[in-house]
Order: structure tokens, then C-alpha cells, then sequence
């Protein structure tokens, strides 16, 4: 191997463009979303109602316990059977969506658990009831103490959107394979793609100890 096999990389400079923006629109989307719908489910797990809080426990676990790969055929291959249709992008998208809302919602229930009793004793002295204790209280205490945990997620997250290539969603990976199946050259590619995905989790390392330093100052 030397430097000029790199060269194989600029030449292709337009496919691997695409792939990192298909992989980087697919992170954030999908990352923000998981989020949202893991703050809207975590709720759910302290439900008085049983049917609900058995519901909520029951999905996660299927999540937790289904490989990601296996999750993603479901949505490409079988949800067309029963008339439900959606092109590769969607599909993966929607599938990274579900999957981690699921691993958002357990996060944000462990951080729930760890929130001191005084506390939304004092919410509650305060008037805060129902949702407006969850979204003036607990919501922000919640995201402050998951941060590392989001993190270590979003991180999952850019990994398994690799899989997505399977279903020809051309991301960093499918963009890769592509050259290296024109210039027979795998080490080459796959090593810079390596590379591209260890930057994308050491961006989100970055920006989530910057958000963690600025968590730990607001609570000082």
C-alpha cells in the first residue's frame, strides 16, 4: 500500500460526498427523533395503568433483544406484504428511529429512577403536577443526567447505520464498497471508511462533553 492508492478515493470524491451525507442525514434524524420519542415514551414505564406500562416494557424489550440488522428486514421486506411500503432511505430511517427510541426510553427511565425523591417532593410543594412537573422538572433533570448514556447511543447509532447498505441505502459504507468493487482495492476503502465513521463518533464525543460541561455548570 502506499499513497498513491489513496488516489482511488479522490477520484470517487462524488460518490463518497453522497455516502457521508446519506450517513450524516441519517444520524441526525434519526439521533434527534430517538430523543423526542424516548422522552415521550419514558413516561409510559410509571403508568398506573397496567396494560400501558406492560405495553412500553414489553417494546423495549423486543427492541433490546432483536438484532438491529434483523429489524431493518422487517421494515424493507415485510412490511410490503401487508400493504405498508417505503423506499430504502425511509426504511432505514424508520427502522433506526424505532430501534433506538426504544434504548433512548430505557436511558431516560434509569435517569428517572436515579432523580432524588426530595426533589419532585419539592416540585410537587411548588404546584408542578402531571405534565407540567414532567416538562419543568423532571425533562430537563432527565436530560442532564443521561447525557453520557445519549451519547454512547448516538455513537450506536452512526455503527448501525452501516447495516443500511444491506438494503442499498447509499451511505458511507455502500459508498465504499462501490469503489471498491471498480478498483479491486477493499483494504484501501474500507480503512477510510473506518476513518470517516470514528470521526463522526469522536464529533459526538466532543459535542457531548461540551454539552456535559455545561450541564454540570447550570446545576452548580
Amino acid at each position: 500500500m502506499n499513497l498513491s492508492d489513496f488516489q482511488i478515493i479522490y477520484d470517487e470524491r462524488d460518490s463518497v460526498i453522497t455516502g457521508i451525507q446519506t450517513t450524516l442525514s441519517l444520524v441526525l434524524v434519526s439521533g434527534l427523533a430517538s430523543v423526542l420519542f424516548g422522552l415521550i415514551l419514558t413516561p409510559l414505564f410509571f403508568s398506573k395503568v397496567g396494560w400501558v406500562r406492560g405495553s412500553i416494557e414489553w417494546l423495549c424489550s423486543a427492541m433490546r433483544c432483536s438484532p438491529f440488522l434483523l429489524f431493518v428486514y422487517v421494515i424493507y421486506f415485510g412490511l410490503p406484504s401487508y400493504g405498508i411500503n417505503f423506499d430504502k432511505y425511509t426504511s432505514g430511517l424508520v427502522a433506526m428511529i424505532v430501534y433506538h427510541s426504544a434504548y433512548m426510553a430505557i436511558i431516560f427511565r434509569s435517569a428517572w429512577v436515579d432523580i432524588p425523591a426530595e426533589i419532585l417532593e419539592a416540585g410537587t410543594a411548588y404546584g408542578f403536577r402531571g405534565a407540567t412537573l414532567i416538562r419543568r422538572i423532571i425533562g430537563p433533570l432527565l436530560l442532564m443526567r443521561a447525557i453520557p448514556m445519549v451519547g454512547n447511543q448516538w455513537i450506536q447509532i452512526v455503527k448501525d447505520s452501516a447495516y443500511l447498505g444491506i438494503i442499498s441505502v447509499f451511505d458511507i459504507t455502500a459508498a465504499f464498497n462501490s469503489i471498491q468493487s471498480i478498483y479491486f482495492n477493499p483494504f484501501v476503502c474500507f480503512i477510510v471508511a473506518g476513518l470517516l465513521y470514528w470521526v463522526f463518533c469522536l464529533l459526538i464525543e466532543l459535542i457531548v462533553n461540551l454539552v456535559a460541561r455545561y450541564a454540570r455548570e447550570r446545576i452548580a
